[in-house]
């Protein structure tokens, strides 16, 4: 079940029987494709060659989207600086989306480390698991501190949930409560990004978004399933310094802004 909710329900449509033969297809070449690549990716995270592992991971997250037959497109540059991506949340697809232009380790509630496929693809590219507490405030500053200090960046989604595609909510600030503390206000930028998703021809708008209460096998199936598939832009803002902004809420705001701005920008379907 995801959280937001437009107000409205819809119902996925039911694959014919040849979208069912290509869903099995895509479904079987993804999961090959990770099962081919999890070894190196493990032995090389283990000898701590994380930014090679990184390589790996957007290598497999490019080739995923080519099984699915999905074209992602990039506008803007990634930036050099350590520190932190935020970007709006539409599917589980931002998984890959977000993995093929940079190398970069999403943060996510603690939970999803336990869903089904999703925390498995999750765990694979490098997740860092956090517990949205306040006693766990002080090991996510020294979880931060560790990746940025080692030039790596990090992504979360401050929205909190998934929506359709279509809207950007209002960023969550208390995950950038962490960058404000003595050890990271001075080092860390935020990078706002904007991920667009155009559906297949003659399909709706809000085709690959996941949210109210799709279920997220169904969604797999609705995704996979389909002969001709959209496109997906990437588009980066400038980043943002940190020890620019008063505290916490200043920031979240001028990187929602930003990320929302880019949405009603978007290009006509």
């Amino acid at each position: 079940m995801i959280g937001w909710d437009a107000g409205h329900t819809v119902d996925l449509e039911r694959p014919s029987l040849l979208g069912w033969v290509i869903f099995t297809l895509r479904m079987i070449a993804g999961i090959s494709t990770i099962a081919l690549f999890l070894i190196p990716l493990v032995l090389l995270r283990a000898l701590g060659f994380w930014r090679a592992g990184q390589r790996i991971v957007q290598f497999v997250c490019w080739l995923e989207l080519k099984i699915i037959g999905i074209s992602c497109h990039v506008r803007g540059t990634p930036m050099k600086n350590p520190g932190v991506v935020v970007a709006n949340h539409s599917s589980w697809l931002d998984i890959l989306s977000m993995n093929v232009p940079q190398r970069v380790f999403f943060v996510a509630k603690h939970e999803v480390k336990s869903w089904p496929a999703i925390g498995a693809m999750a765990r694979g590219v490098g997740t860092v698991f956090i517990r949205r507490e306040r006693r766990d405030a002080k090991r996510q500053v020294h979880l931060f501190l560790d990746h940025v200090q080692q030039g790596h960046k990090l992504l979360f989604f401050p929205e909190g949930t998934s929506t359709d595609g279509r809207h950007v909510l209002p960023f969550r600030s208390s995950l950038f409560q962490a960058f404000f503390t003595p050890e990271l206000v001075d080092i860390t930028w935020v990078q706002p990004v904007t991920v667009l998703y155009y559906s297949p021809a003659g399909k709706p708008r809000d085709f690959y978004g996941w949210w109210g209460g799709m279920g997220m096998v169904e969604h797999f199936i609705h995704t996979l399933s389909q002969r001709r598939q959209g496109r997906i832009e990437v588009v980066f803002h400038d980043p943002l310094k940190v020890s620019d902004f008063k505290d916490r809420k200043a920031l979240a705001q001028k990187a929602y802004q930003i990320v929302a701005e880019g949405m009603s920008h978007r290009l006509p379907n």
